[in-house]
């Protein structure tokens, strides 16, 4: 960490430090309230009824509240992510005086693409396992038991599994981050795949919200691809890496 760092850090004690982040959590409550609100009135009815179609018109609501409730909470999650990126840069205004340059060039280069593949897996998930998986689930229904699907389970059902395909997009950029901090590198990610093949289908039973087999292996497909894809990004990184220090050294030896 650079002299400057230190030092406002320093100038800066720990009262102050909690007066600044009661301001930005201030500001992002207030952002995430009205960003809301106006998802109550504008986008919740449109994205339950887009999160709906896979099982079409068979959603009921049970209690008198509950799709009151359903709308709030998807009203809620919706002003999350679109007041995301001013609550991002609210805590990267706080954290970036405790980073050293090197690690925040690591959250300019990593950020947006954590953001787009976190997007990627929802909307992959949205699109190909999710009316895979509810297809198959209805499937059970016979003459004698027909399917009355409650809003609330189904919304956090299909909630659930977005969750959890855009949390797994992130591999790439987990493993490419701990490559270039050092911690793993792609000759240890090829040593123990083994114990990652084991690891990412417990993962996918325990992240997936329905205990059938279908819905957790589509689930762990695509997380073994992208192991497979991050020790190929981690390899060329190391290579390109290597490249420019061998690059560097025969350039200061000319200079001498």
């Amino acid at each position: 960490m650079n002299n400057n760092t230190s030092s406002e850090i320093k100038q800066m004690n720990f009262f102050e430090h909690l007066d600044e982040l009661r301001h930005r959590l201030i500001v992002c409550v207030i952002l995430v309230f009205i960003t809301s609100g106006l998802s109550y009135w504008l986008l919740a009815k449109p994205i339950i009824n887009l999160i709906a179609k896979p099982v079409g018109k068979q959603l009921v609501f049970l209690t008198p509240t509950e799709a009151f409730m359903v709308y709030i909470i998807v009203a809620f999650f919706c002003g999350i992510f679109i007041s995301s990126p001013v609550v991002l840069f609210q805590i990267w205004r706080f954290i970036a005086a405790g980073l050293t340059r090197k690690e925040r060039i690591y959250v300019f280069l990593y950020a947006p693409f954590s953001f787009l593949l976190f997007v990627g897996g929802a909307y992959f998930c949205y699109a190909v396992i999710l009316p895979v998986t509810v297809k198959f689930l209805l499937g059970f229904a016979t003459e004698s038991i027909t399917p009355m699907i409650s809003l609330r389970s189904y919304v956090s059902f299909t909630g659930s599994m977005l969750l959890g395909f855009g949390l797994v997009f992130q591999m790439p950029i987990i493993l490419l981050f701990l490559n270039e901090l050092g911690i793993i590198n792609p000759s240890m990610l090829h040593k123990q795949r083994k114990y990652a093949i084991l690891i990412i289908f417990i993962a996918a039973a325990i992240m997936t919200p329905s205990p059938d087999v279908l819905s957790q292996l589509l689930m762990a497909l695509p997380m073994l691809f992208l192991f497979e894809i991050s020790i190929w990004l981690s390899v060329f990184t190391n290579y390109r890496k290597s490249r420019k220090e061998k690059i560097t050294t025969i350039e200061t030896q000319e200079s001498c």
